[in-house]
């Protein structure tokens, strides 16, 4: 297993390669230019060929990874910002082809919202694009490839899973020149558990079914700030966070992929990864093979185990008692290793925390005692402050006084001579009421005189109408009376003289 080192090279290559000797790696990764500008590194051939030479002929250094400017985003949807990133991205993959690097990890971007499936065809023209317009790797030189870097599933980050990786690659028909890096804190925040040999045996069959584990060439080596499906980018320190040299080590000792570079992107102390990280990367990756392997190979470079094995098929009970001797050994090695891994840490920590201790102590003294120093000139100016704006208070106060006494007095003159003639107006208003009301009375006065000589003449004209009508209703009655008289007598005669018609004929 090669561990290296992240060395931002600040937009200069290392020929020398320093940082990694430095550090004690057998890989680096480089940034080819500054991270987060736009503006694309330009080396001359023979800078590239120098740092090709210084690579094969150093003692330890067996590859070199580039990392793609962060700023690139092959999903964004503005034409202008994907462009700049297709451009960027070929910028890249030149210098990396120049110099024989092993690989360029690009963060594919953000689709913003829009959904993976509506980018899938411009990640992959932009895939197309850099690796067929790059310039060439020099002759003699294996080709660089474009190594996905899975995403940690923040927003609308792409690659969040190896199913979007697959995807990808699928897309470009399966270019040989596409790979992957597989970033520990990132798998383990997008919620893939490989903490154990069972979870890592099923991580590695999914990375070989969905994207050939040929494919995978290098990891980002980093401990987790975040639980396990957190979906957020926050690397740790190894040990410092949720992951820990137990989780990791199942991963970087499973025996399909124990050989692949390490790249160690922990913050340190905030300026990257320091020698003790790569001591403590390197003690992960004992106790993962151990998981695997057991005991210490002999010199032969075949196990104890298998050795004492095949001496001994004829001997069932011993084989067994054997494996189990040796599988106890195994994890009492292990066991061994982790308490001196662990000793160590206390050790650095009860060592650097009487340092701490007395830095933040100095620190809050010297907090303290400017506070001290201020809080009496804070106080002087809130009071002067305060004296200012009672004064201009008063001031204002005493002008709005003088203008209200103004404006009263020159809205009481008006309104005076306002009442005065709204006086005059109801007398008079009420003068024409009562005349109108005294005319009233004399109309009526004249009717009632008119009602009382009409009702005289009215009735003696009733009374003689009521005579004339009473006369000629008696003298109808009379006839009516009399003509009733007659047909009774009529009527009286005819029935008698029938009764005697009727008696004669019997």
């Amino acid at each position: 297993m090669n561990i290296g080192a992240h060395v931002r090279g600040g937009g200069k290559l290392v020929p020398s390669l320093e940082a990694g000797v430095e550090i004690g790696a057998t890989s680096v990764q480089i940034f080819t230019q500054s991270p987060r500008m736009w503006k694309p590194s330009q080396y001359a051939p023979e800078v590239l060929a120098n740092y090709r030479e210084a690579q094969v002929s150093h003692p330890t250094i067996t590859d070199t990874f580039c990392h793609a400017t962060y700023l690139i985003n092959l999903a964004s949807p503005d034409p202008a910002l994907y462009q700049k990133s297709v451009d960027c991205l070929i910028s890249n993959l030149s210098v990396g082809r120049g110099m024989a690097s092993s690989g360029v990890v690009l963060h594919v971007g953000s689709h913003m919202g829009a959904g993976f499936e509506t980018v899938i065809k411009q990640i992959a023209d932009a895939f197309e694009r850099a690796l067929d317009t790059a310039d060439q790797a020099p002759a003699g030189v294996k080709d660089c490839p474009i190594l996905i870097e899975n995403a940690a599933g923040t927003g609308g980050t792409v690659g969040r899973s190896l199913d979007e990786i697959q995807a990808l690659i699928d897309a470009c028909g399966g270019d040989e020149r596409l790979g992957i890096c597989i970033d520990t804190q990132h798998l383990w925040a997008s919620g893939v558990d490989y903490s154990t040999i069972e979870g890592t045996n099923a991580l590695v069959k999914e990375i070989d079914d969905r994207i050939g584990i040929s494919r995978l060439r290098c990891f980002h080596l980093n401990d987790s700030k975040i639980e396990l499906g957190g979906n957020r980018d926050r690397h740790a320190n190894i040990d410092e966070g949720t992951i820990g040299t137990k989780g990791l080590a199942p991963l970087v000792g499973h025996p399909q992929i124990r050989e692949l570079p390490l790249l160690l992107e922990v913050p340190g102390t905030g300026d990257g990864p320091r020698a003790e990280d790569v001591v403590a990367a390197r003690k992960v990756v004992e106790v993962g093979i151990k998981l695997y392997d057991g005991p210490p190979r002999s010199t032969s470079g075949r196990s104890n185990v298998t050795t004492t094995k095949e001496k001994n098929m004829e001997d069932p009970t011993e084989e067994v008692q054997t494996t189990k001797v040796a599988a106890s050994e195994a994890v009492s090695e292990t066991i061994d290793a982790l308490k001196e891994f662990a000793q160590n840490e206390i050790a650095v920590v009860k060592r650097e925390t009487p340092k701490k201790v007395a830095a933040v102590k100095k620190a809050a003294a010297k907090e303290i005692a400017a506070v001290k120093k201020e809080v009496p000139k804070k106080i002087a100016a809130a009071k002067k402050s305060a004296a200012k704006k009672v004064a201009a208070a008063k001031k204002s106060a005493a002008k709005k006084s003088v203008a209200a006494k103004k404006s009263v007095a020159k809205k009481s003159g008006p309104s005076k001579k306002r009442v005065a003639k709204k006086g005059g107006s109801v007398k008079k208003s009420a003068a024409k009421k009562v005349a109108a009301v005294k005319k009233g009375a004399k109309s009526t006065a004249k009717k009632t005189s008119a009602a009382n000589t009409s009702a005289p003449k009215t009735t003696v004209a009733c009374y003689q109408t009521l005579a004339k009508k009473s006369g000629a209703a008696k003298k109808s009655a009379a006839k009516k009376a009399a003509a009733v008289k007659k047909g009774a007598a009529n009527r009286v005669a005819g029935a008698k003289k029938a009764v005697k018609k009727n008696a004669s004929r019997r």
